[in-house]
Order: C-alpha cells, then sequence, then structure tokens
C-alpha cells in the first residue's frame, strides 16, 4: 500500500511523518528528494546550469539557491523553465525509491508529499493521509516557527490550498490540534483500519 501523506505549512506533518518513522514505515521525502537532484555533479543540476548559466553554480560545485530564486523570483517564464527541468527529476526520484522499499519487502510505503494536491500528485498513492490543524494554531505555530509577523504568516497560508480542500480529497484526517498523544492514537487508528503494515 502506498500513503501519500500531505498537511499544510505548519500543520505538524512533519511531526506525523518522524511518528511513521518511528514505527518501522519506509518513507520517501518529496523535500529530501528534491535536494538530492541537484546535489552536485548530478544531471539536473547540469541542465540548470544550461538553462540559467554558469553563473547559478557555487564555487563547490552545488546550487545558488538565492541566485535561482532572484532569477525566477519575478519572472514567471524562467521559473516554468526550471519547474519544468526539476518536477520530472524529483518524481522520477521518488518513483525509484518507491519502487525499492517494494522490492525489499516492504507493504507499505509512505510518500511524504507537502505539495501533493497543488502538484495533482493523487495518483501515487492509494491512501492519502492529510495532516490538519485550526487556522488559530496554524497561524500561532507559522509565526512562532519562523518569527512572521501575522500578515506574513497569513500570506503563506494562503498561498496553498485551503485545508478543507485537502480534508476532502484525503482518505483520512489527522486533527492535530491537540497533544503529540492524541495525534499519535489518531495515527494508530487509521493505520490499523488500512491495515498497514510496516513490512
Amino acid at each position: 500500500m502506498i500513503i501519500g501523506l500531505t498537511g499544510s505549512i505548519a500543520s505538524g506533518k512533519s511531526t506525523v511523518s518522524q511518528m511513521l518513522k518511528e514505527l518501522g514505515y519506509p518513507i520517501v521525502d518529496a523535500d529530501q528528494v528534491a535536494r538530492q537532484v541537484v546535489e552536485p555533479g548530478s544531471d539536473t543540476l547540469k541542465k540548470i546550469e544550461e538553462a540559467f548559466g554558469s553563473e547559478v553554480i557555487l564555487p563547490d560545485g552545488g546550487m545558488d539557491r538565492k541566485k535561482v530564486g532572484d532569477i525566477i523570483f519575478n519572472d514567471p517564464a524562467s521559473r516554468k523553465k526550471l519547474n519544468d527541468i526539476i518536477h520530472p527529476a524529483i518524481r522520477a526520484e521518488m518513483m525509484r525509491q518507491r519502487a525499492a522499499f517494494l522490492e525489499e519487502g516492504h507493504k507499505t510505503v509512505i510518500m511524504d508529499i507537502p505539495l501533493l494536491f497543488e502538484s495533482r500528485l493523487q495518483h501515487f498513492a492509494d491512501k492519502i493521509l492529510v495532516v490538519s490543524v485550526t487556522e488559530e494554531n496554524q497561524l500561532a505555530r507559522l509565526m512562532e516557527r519562523n518569527g512572521l509577523s501575522e500578515a506574513e504568516a497569513r500570506a503563506r497560508i494562503a498561498s496553498q490550498l485551503p485545508m478543507s480542500v485537502k480534508e476532502e480529497g484525503a482518505d483520512a484526517v489527522i486533527y492535530n490540534n491537540g497533544s503529540i498523544e492524541e495525534t499519535k492514537w489518531q495515527l494508530n487508528r487509521i493505520l490499523d483500519s488500512w491495515n498497514a503494515v510496516e513490512s
């Protein structure tokens, strides 16, 4: 079984991902993969250099994220060009890792994809688990975690799909508004109901 794990910014998805890891589930982490595919010497990074020039490469051979960010920030065409290079590489690597875990004999694999709905990757998973939180808690956590003003935090939240839309697209929802124990209890109950075995 492939479980797609997602949530919104400051919803506690990383906490749930860590719980799943501790329970022994193999995890394909989209954020980690996004960093892996642009490591020094990678084909993806070579394509980025060809598209944007050698000034986007740091002296150590890594990608100059700030420079790339500056280029694409106000230029939709450049952003599309970058996404057209990076996204297929990320998807291919995620599928490769997923296949490797299944070949190793794992019965359940977690695909941790923050922008699962935004990227329309629902087809990657058999079941979708959404970590949700009230807007008040989300706002408070984000302001505290990232040192943002209320206006900045609201802008970040508004840039993602509304929580309610994600909940509608989920097979199960964890409401992460209480204690860690409550969240863990909800997670275990969902995994049991799906017969999601670790290996």
